[in-house]
């Protein structure tokens, strides 16, 4: 099988950095023809500066970065610099990058890679907000059947919200997106929160990176130092959780997760529950499944997954 071509859409964020540097260690499974960004996690120039540094850090700086949305389609932007520090990659102490940004704008490297490639041959990735994925859309209806899968991170069931009660970060900070790119038809395969707090970084799985004694695996295990400090405190759990490791584990080993094909509706309008994924699990509407859902991960096969591959970097 020829490694399956993708377009990661991130806001770095440690946990966008590890799914990123995920991405890079797998070429036989994995072909990334670019990197967008998006504001999310933390302004825009920062998640477009947090991408060239990781991509630095792996060794791969051919890898193509595209600067995106500033800011969602309709609300203002919501940042949060209260987990992930005020670069977005706090934790370790890394280089300022020197690779280039391209000069074209992200939705339009997405849109013309959907028209130039054969269709149903890429995959996108979001691991934020998904407002560079609405824009292309909106501005490119024809590119909907083209693309191959959405696989992204975002929304919860029965973890419910983690920016506010109901709603998880990603949705939240660009509902209209999120109810966009759910109503496209595409195929979405969607790695919420009830999978992603399976994904623990417990102080052991922390140790097996930084005994990988590489720059990446030190850089990686002070991201989780940092990062897991917040989780810690809210959720009262074991470690961090890897949300956006689980989008790139997922092309490469889809057998560590199991889900179900659901209809997921995005809430636009209630400012009790804005940003909402409302995930019909128990197929108690008559509305057509349009989301793989998943629920559960195999989080040793995870970890063993991406311990060998960060060790390659």
């Amino acid at each position: 099988m020829p490694p399956r071509k993708i377009i990661i859409d991130t806001d770095p964020g440690q946990d966008d950095a590890v799914a990123i540097l995920l991405a890079l260690a797998s070429p036989e499974e994995i072909a990334v023809l670019g990197i967008t960004t998006v504001a999310g996690n933390v302004p825009l120039d920062l998640t477009t500066r947090n991408a060239r540094i990781v991509c630095e850090l792996a060794g791969k700086t051919g890898t193509r970065i595209f600067a995106g949305c500033d800011r969602p389609l309709k609300r203002p932007l919501v940042t949060a610099e209260h987990v992930h520090g005020k670069t977005g990659l706090d934790g370790p102490t890394l280089p300022d990058p020197t690779m280039p940004v391209e000069d074209t704008h992200a939705v339009d490297f997405i849109i013309d890679t959907l028209r130039g490639e054969p269709a149903g041959t890429v995959t996108l990735c979001p691991l934020g907000p998904l407002t560079n994925i609405a824009t292309a859309l909106h501005r490119a209806p024809e590119i909907a059947d083209r693309i191959q899968e959405i696989v992204l991170m975002g929304g919860a069931y029965f973890e419910v919200g983690n920016i506010t009660p109901t709603a998880e970060f990603n949705i939240y900070v660009d509902p209209e997106a999120a109810e966009a790119v759910f109503a496209s038809g595409v195929p979405i395969t969607v790695m919420p929160l009830d999978v992603t707090h399976k994904a623990l970084v417990t102080t052991p799985r922390n140790d097996a990176f930084r005994a990988l004694g590489t720059p990446v695996g030190l850089a990686v295990a002070q991201m989780t130092d940092f990062f897991e400090r917040f989780d810690k405190e809210k959720y009262g759990s074991d470690g961090a959780p890897l949300h956006d490791p689980c989008v790139t584990a997922y092309l490469i080993r889809p057998e560590l997760f199991t889900g179900r094909h659901i209809n997921v509706e995005i809430e636009t309008r209630s400012a009790l529950t804005l940003g909402m994924t409302v995930a019909d699990w128990w197929g108690v509407t008559d509305r057509a499944p349009n989301a793989t859902f998943m629920g559960a991960l195999d989080a040793e096969g995870f970890f063993a997954l991406l311990t060998e591959r960060l060790a390659r970097l």
